[in-house]
């Protein structure tokens, strides 16, 4: 008998050899169906693993994120055996993980291009190896065994995947014919899968690297029921109404060219007027937080960027460039220039805080797999700052801006997460350096009580960070804020301070931005609001039509009033009948529509009409004018 003490400290006894599964069983049916790993001792399991001494156990049920990531990696597998069954040796499997809300798995093929027309049939025998409730068993084979069963079986990939592991021994998963080279965990049997669904096609490189075969990745999600799953593709088809590209073209805001170079944006007359009262309201809110606005070059020598650090660490994602026989470096970020104004003089600690801010526009050099309209660009414009400030002053500075970042995310209705990312394996700084910062950030957090997660290993490479994660209307999570304390770069560049006791000192220096890329954003916001912008960042904020010629210069007149008066209002004059032009006007998502028939130009007034179809009280211009100013006050 061995002793087994469950998560609420109660300890039961069982024999030894029981399973998880057969544990979970004995509790309740209900739970067993549930259960699909548990966690031994804190090392996450099979529900299959035999129980041979005393350990701490913890079931993983679906109904919980672990249990339904393993879910989903089932259901990768479950989607390969189903392909392999299908086309046989005409596809070769590579990799296939969970990804949030989902799963995919690579496929390399001379002979077959998957299209949607393959989905159902996938599908189908996808549901056929479920309802056979094939047991999924795990077996080890040392690394010499394994490469030969995969060799046997005509899997390259998966061949390379065992020669490249630096272990004597690996797993494989086996679920009746079907083989798969994995770590695990997986659930204890195909049954347990009730509800997926393909979703696309898309290329990707083996191994991320554009210079290795082209793969075909096959996406798909899978929930534990078929309601959950009907909500989720309910709302993967309201994401494609909303997507970016499409309402950037329809919208006429931005579009890119092959001409111009794969991820470099061209803004057109209404984007590029999105974008600057973006940042026109981001210049106020910094000058009123005590930022100084600054300006730094595009192109720096590179023996800065070797001093940095990024030159070693970031170099792949650069672009450089010769003049005059001297290297440069294409900035990727604002930084070096803010560390250059800094050193410009002697500084005090009376002088600290200093909060250097730039709309700084950098490039890097993404990988064109990678590239996704506004939301994944090789050119783009930052909110960046940097403060410098002392040690002492670290903490208030930390809590300051995680303040502007809920003051700023509550004006555009945007509710967020926070996570503290932690140090990668690539990264520059001392153990002290890094454990210093890192408690500075989570100390901020602790004090003001907001909820966070850690990011084990995926801070900057020269200190660690805060990442927020803004929720949109359809609760997808995006990247944009993030706030990284430094105390390495300080001191590659030699910054210093003359401090009370007259000694010369290092600063901290904090990189943040509180949009993140303009870009980005405004790819997340089209999203987020479907293109229907709030009044005050609108575009075009009225629309006058007229119903006939005969109110032609009334509405011109009507326009130029407006115009001075700053609303932002075309007139659409065309000798069209109304109902079209307001369905047009809809089509574009302007917020107002201003009607002017004979009677308003009779009476010296318009006829308001918003996007949603409601009709307002007809007002006179100078009316109009105070009601958009009283709409968009709150956000001056």
């Amino acid at each position: 008998m061995v002793n087994v003490t469950l998560p609420d400290g109660s300890t039961k006894q069982i024999p030894s050899g029981t399973t998880p599964l057969e544990l979970a069983r004995s509790i309740g049916e209900g739970l067993a169906r549930k259960t699909v790993a548990a966690k031994l001792n804190g090392v996450l399991t099979d529900a299959s693993t035999p129980i041979n001494q005393d350990v701490s156990l913890q079931l993983i049920t679906l109904d919980t994120p672990e249990g339904l990531e393993i879910y989903r990696h089932s259901s990768a597998h479950l989607m390969a055996q189903a392909v392999k069954e299908l086309f046989g040796d005409d596809v070769q499997v590579t990799i296939g993980p969970a990804i949030e809300n989902g799963f995919y798995y690579d496929f390399f093929s001379e002979s077959h291009t998957f299209s949607p027309d393959d989905f159902e049939k996938i599908e189908h025998k996808m549901a056929e190896l479920a309802k056979q409730d094939l047991t999924i068993e795990k077996e080890v084979l040392s690394r010499e065994d394994a490469i030969k069963l995969f060799q046997g079986m005509g899997e390259d990939y998966k061949v390379e995947l065992i020669q490249d592991l630096d272990a004597e021994e690996v797993s494989i998963y086996r679920q009746g014919s079907f083989i798969d080279l994995c770590r695990g965990p997986h659930i204890p049997s195909t049954g347990m899968l009730k509800a997926f669904k393909l979703t696309s096609v898309a290329g990707a490189y083996w191994r991320g690297d554009e210079k290795n075969a082209m793969l075909q990745r096959l996406y798909a999600t899978a929930f534990t029921d078929k309601k959950e799953l009907k909500r989720y593709l309910h709302q993967l088809e309201e994401a494609k109404k909303r997507d970016h590209r499409k309402l950037g073209r329809e919208l006429d805001l931005f579009s890119f060219s092959d001409e111009a170079g794969a991820g470099l944006v061209i803004w057109h007359p209404k984007g590029a007027l999105l974008r600057t009262l973006i940042e026109d309201f981001e210049r106020r809110e910094h000058l009123k937080r005590g930022y100084d606005i600054v300006q730094g070059p595009q192109i720096l020598r590179t023996e800065l960027w070797k001093t940095s650090g990024h030159f070693d660490n970031y170099r792949e994602n650069m672009y450089f460039t010769e003049v005059d026989d001297q290297s440069y470096g294409v900035k990727p970020m604002n930084c070096l220039a803010h560390m250059l104004i800094y050193k410009s003089k002697k500084r005090s600690y009376r002088d600290l805080p200093l909060r250097y801010f730039e709309l700084g526009t950098v490039h890097r050099h993404e990988k064109s797999g990678v590239l996704h309209g506004l939301l994944r660009v090789r050119g783009f414009t930052q909110d960046d700052a940097h403060i410098l400030c002392t040690p002492d002053q670290l903490d208030a500075e930390i809590k300051a801006v995680l303040e502007f970042v809920q003051d700023v995310m509550g004006i555009f209705g945007f509710e967020y997460e926070l996570e503290i990312s932690t140090r990668p394996e690539k990264s520059i700084g001392s153990e002290e350096d890094w454990a210093r910062a890192t408690h500075a950030l989570r100390s901020a957090l602790d004090d003001t009580g907001l909820p966070y997660e850690i990011n084990e290993g995926d801070g900057a490479f020269y200190g660690p960070k805060i990442d927020i994660k803004l929720k949109d209307a359809l609760d997808r999570k995006w990247q944009c804020a993030t706030i990284q304390c430094d105390f390495t770069l300080p001191e590659r560049f030699d910054l210093t301070y003359v401090g009370s006791d007259g000694e010369k000192h290092r600063p901290v220096m904090v990189h943040r931005v509180i949009l993140g890329a303009i870009e980005r954003f405004i790819g997340v916001l089209i999203e987020h609001f479907a293109g229907n912008f709030p009044l005050w960042i609108s575009p075009v904020q009225a629309q006058i039509l007229n119903v006939t010629d005969n109110q032609a210069e009334y509405a011109k007149q009507v326009c130029n009033e407006l115009r001075h008066a700053g609303v932002r209002v075309k007139a659409d004059l065309r000798n069209e009948k109304l109902g079209f032009k307001i369905r047009e006007a809809q089509m574009e998502k302007v917020p107002y529509m201003l009607v002017i028939g004979d009677r308003e130009m009779e009476t010296g007034t318009v006829a308001p009409r918003n996007r949603s179809g409601e009709n307002l009280a007809p007002m006179t211009p100078k009316d109009f004018i105070r009601f958009i100013e009283d709409e968009c006050r709150q956000y001056h």
